[in-house]
């Protein structure tokens, strides 16, 4: 883990300087405190894109984690749902998006101050369903993290030895991966999604996600945690249709990261 951490530097350091697409999730958080450590706040920029599929509690804590890294950090407005081809949420979804952040980073390389543009891609993302890495490849975007070798539990690690507070952070992704693909993606959705999320974490859950599939919400907790979801189960149940949803059910499997992906192996296309 050390070893591939001191690789993580000597990535950065030829890099010189480098743009950081920050969101302030786990692995963003490790890569700004290394761009830091390595080359210095004045060659490190941090930029979090503020959007519909944004958290406004995500955003403020990108705020505070820039200041305690102690790197200059910018906000940027952005508006997936005016992506063309965004909103309709095909498999392909992600890549449009990665390539429309990209393209508003790539401003703050004009005038030469900054050299690069990195992002948070880690190990564990090659074996998935990632369209944005296309997107990274076209634009010259880097993923130090991923070059390095590190998976997200030696991330985890290395926050923790950092004092980084995203190192038992539950894992976050945009509140579109929460919406059925080929389900047009709408404010409205977005919103019941992200407030449905709130509400089940204001009980004391960490790690959840609700998938929307039509009318019904299907949470996924860590296994761990489902005794918790039932102990509650009739608040959630009518919180969750009190904000729009008509079914309630509770995914037995859990938690997994990219769990809508398996609609595409059923489906046939690449996953």
């Amino acid at each position: 883990m050390h070893d591939k951490y001191s690789k993580l530097q000597a990535i950065l350091t030829e890099m010189d300087s480098v743009v950081v697409a920050f969101s302030g999730g786990v692995d963003s958080t490790l890569l700004l405190h290394a761009a830091v450590a390595t080359l210095g706040a004045e060659r490190v920029l941090a930029v979090t894109a503020d959007s519909e599929t944004y958290p406004s509690e995500e955003l403020e804590e990108a705020i505070r984690l820039a200041e305690l890294i102690g790197a200059p950090h910018q906000v940027i407005e952005t508006s997936e749902l005016s992506i063309p081809g965004y909103k309709e949420n095909d498999s392909n979804r992600c890549y449009f998006c990665k390539r429309s952040l990209f393209e508003h980073l790539e401003p703050f390389l004009a005038d030469g101050k900054y050299k690069h543009i990195v992002y948070g891609l880690i190990a564990d993302d090659m074996n998935e369903h990632r369209p944005g890495m296309k997107a990274a490849k076209e634009r010259g975007v880097c993923g130090p993290l991923q070059e390095a070798g590190l998976f997200k539990e030696e991330i985890r690690d290395l926050s923790s030895e950092f004092d980084l507070p995203t190192w038992n952070k539950p894992s976050f992704a945009c509140l579109s991966s929460r919406i059925a693909y080929g389900e047009m993606i709408t404010i409205e959705k977005l919103g019941r999604v992200g407030q449905a999320e709130r509400y089940i974490r204001s009980l004391g859950l960490g790690q959840v996600r609700v998938r929307s599939h039509g009318d019904i919400a299907r949470i996924e907790v860590e296994p761990a945690a489902m005794e918790q979801v039932v102990m509650y189960s009739s608040e959630i149940s009518a919180k969750l249709k009190e904000i729009g949803f008509i079914y309630v059910a509770m995914d037995l499997t859990g938690y997994r990261s990219g769990s809508m992906n398996q609609m595409l192996s059923v489906k046939g296309e690449k996953a």
